[in-house]
């Protein structure tokens, strides 16, 4: 049964090519990446640091200078060192609502303007923060900021490019999340050598320069022609899409953008509207994509990497270097995915990079296992931490070629425009609270489950690369447009698609 959903369906090819005007503008907006990534990148190095915990969180630095503690798996466990971390997401998840609310009414760009100011003022505070309130506070700037970019950049990234190359250019902000996660981690390498126990203040202060490049760049963005259209400005959008395709004739493609249009004027309410029976592949596949993506496991080693490799017996330095390593191969298979994803299709990504995450969450479950048991007591065997660092860099390989990026083009590229906002907001939301979630609980995880944590993860890695392989369909080179026709060609979603969805449309033109 899967090989009919794997068919995918080709719609119609508009006139065009990627011209420089629409790299720039898809260059600029993929920025919002970088603030995503630099946090990501720089709460779990600055975490591991002494100076840092000593000021902030006293018990947890008392407990892991312990060298005679007896669980390894618990010396980090502390719910206000996970909340300074994961109140970012809970902040992001609340505002993403608000976000969709923007992004529609106003525009991508604004969207995005919005989210890098929120997120520079945050910066700011967590750098000059004084106490945990401070950095509370911070945190839950960054987040709104993070709620309103990641909201709007897929988003303005999907409708920019041309179908054929959606893929390529969309997946430009999860590369600037891994660009942002790297540099994060290097200046954490760095900033850990100052003298006078200070440097975490400059790692915390410095998100305020991704910041800074994304809150001006918005202000240089073209809006998108669906945007315009959607807003009522038709000749402004025509002239941008003769611009960023390269052609004079886009009257196709610029009447498929105005029907869009004139179908999401009728919905008075997307957020109810999207509950309706045709839209139910969509709801389920933006629900369960980003709840699957935190469920691989994966921000348990980009937020806690320097904590995980400090607990293995590396000390602060080689902890924060092994971060830097695992930065490197995050984007070197990111550059990979791009250029993959529009020529072997999204599926193969996707279920190639489950099996891959797989193998490798098993074998560092054994590997820990071997090194701390079930009681986390004994010494620490540091020839077993470089098998463990090799299989957890194949694993971040994994993830940044397939469940990386594809966890945010897929669900931004499926919604048909009369719901786009509100189903990029309900993605936003899921990979919030579930990343919220994954942060806040898994040093108490690990605490408890200890080795039999990166087995829990193995097991959701199975699940979802199974709903992949039964349920999403492929989607390269199908215009965005075009998408329900995706669902109606589809073995199982096709029976929530009744016929006056596809025929009687502008969807008829081009049959079933």
């Amino acid at each position: 049964m899967p090989a009919e959903g794997s068919r995918g369906f080709s719609g119609p090819q508009y006139p065009g090519r990627i011209t420089s005007s629409v790299i720039i503008a898809c260059c600029v907006a993929s920025s919002g990446g970088l603030i995503f990534g630099y946090d990501i990148g720089i709460s779990g190095g600055v975490t591991s640091m002494d100076s840092f915990l000593s000021k902030f969180f006293p018990s947890v630095y008392q407990l892991e200078e312990q060298s005679t503690s007896s669980n390894q798996y618990c010396k980090f466990d502390s719910q206000l060192l996970t909340l300074f971390t994961s109140s970012l997401y809970l902040a992001a998840l609340v505002s993403s609502s608000v976000a969709a609310t923007v992004t529609r009414k106003c525009g991508r760009k604004w969207s995005m303007f919005l989210g890098g100011l929120t997120f520079l003022v945050g910066s700011v505070i967590n750098g000059v923060a004084a106490n945990v309130l401070m950095l509370i506070l911070g945190r839950v700037l960054l987040g709104i900021g993070v709620g309103f970019t990641n909201q709007s950049v897929p988003l303005y990234l999907s409708e920019m490019a041309p179908a054929k190359h959606r893929g390529t250019l969309n997946i430009g902000f999860q590369l600037m999340v891994t660009i942002g996660i790297l540099v994060a981690n290097l200046i954490n390498y760095g900033t850990a050598q100052i003298p006078g126990g200070w440097g975490w203040r400059l790692s915390l202060g410095l998100a305020a320069v991704p910041a800074f490049i994304i809150t001006i760049g918005s202000l240089l963005l073209p809006e998108t022609p669906n945007s315009l259209v959607e807003r009522g400005k038709n000749d402004q959008a025509k002239r941008i899409l003769v611009k960023i395709r390269g052609v004079a004739d886009v009257h196709p493609e610029y009447e498929e953008i105005v029907a869009a249009c004139d179908e999401a004027r009728a919905i008075e309410h997307p957020w109810s509207n999207i509950l309706k029976s045709k839209y139910r592949p969509q709801l389920i596949i933006s629900s369960l994509i980003p709840l699957f993506q935190q469920l691989t496991g994966i921000n348990v080693i980009m937020f806690y990497a320097p904590v995980v490799f400090k607990t293995l017996g590396f000390g602060i330095n080689a902890s924060l270097l092994t971060a830097v390593i695992t930065g490197v191969i995050n984007v070197g298979a990111t550059v990979i995915s791009i250029l993959l994803v529009d020529r072997a299709g999204r599926r193969p990504l996707f279920l190639w990079g489950g099996i891959g995450m797989f193998l490798c969450q098993v074998s560092v479950g054994a590997l820990i296992y071997v090194q701390f048991g079930v009681s986390g007591a004994g010494t620490v065997i540091k020839k077993l931490a470089a098998p463990v660092l090799i299989f957890i860099c194949i694993y971040v390989a994994a993830f940044a070629c397939s469940w990386g990026p594809l966890g945010w083009l897929v669900p931004s590229e499926i919604f048909p425009l009369e719901i786009r906002s509100a189903g990029q907001g309900i993605t936003v939301s899921m990979n919030m609270l579930s990343t919220f979630a994954i942060g806040q609980t898994f040093l108490s995880m690990l605490c408890y489950m200890k080795f039999g944590l990166f087995y829990f993860f193995a097991v959701w890695v199975i699940i979802m690369t199974l709903f992949i392989l039964f349920f999403v369909p492929e989607t390269k080179n199908v215009p965005i447009e075009e998408m329900m026709l995706v669902w109606s060609n589809h073995w199982f979603w096709n029976r929530y698609i009744a016929d006056e969805d596809i025929i009687g449309n502008r969807y008829s033109n081009y049959g079933t």
